[in-house]
């Protein structure tokens, strides 16, 4: 696999600071979503490039607008 990109690490970071800042698991996140886990950690690993779709589903579940998520992230 190739090493993740900086804007993707950047991404899954935030997400994941969101998300333990809900204190939600990636197992919980997963269940409210429909995105598996394993998917989820690999967002949040930046190995993974969602889409646009599959961010707006994660976002909605942690109550932040996308643009934040961006923003955290400094996109």
């Amino acid at each position: 696999m190739p090493d993740p990109q900086p804007p993707l690490v950047a991404l899954g970071d935030a997400l994941r600071q969101v998300r333990l800042d809900r204190r939600l698991s990636q197992e919980q996140l997963s269940l409210e979503t429909g995105v598996h886990r394993n998917y989820i950690g690999g967002v949040e690993r930046g190995e993974r490039s969602p889409s646009v779709a599959t961010l707006l589903r994660l976002a909605t579940a942690l109550r932040i607008e996308l643009s934040e998520l961006f923003r955290r992230a400094g996109l």
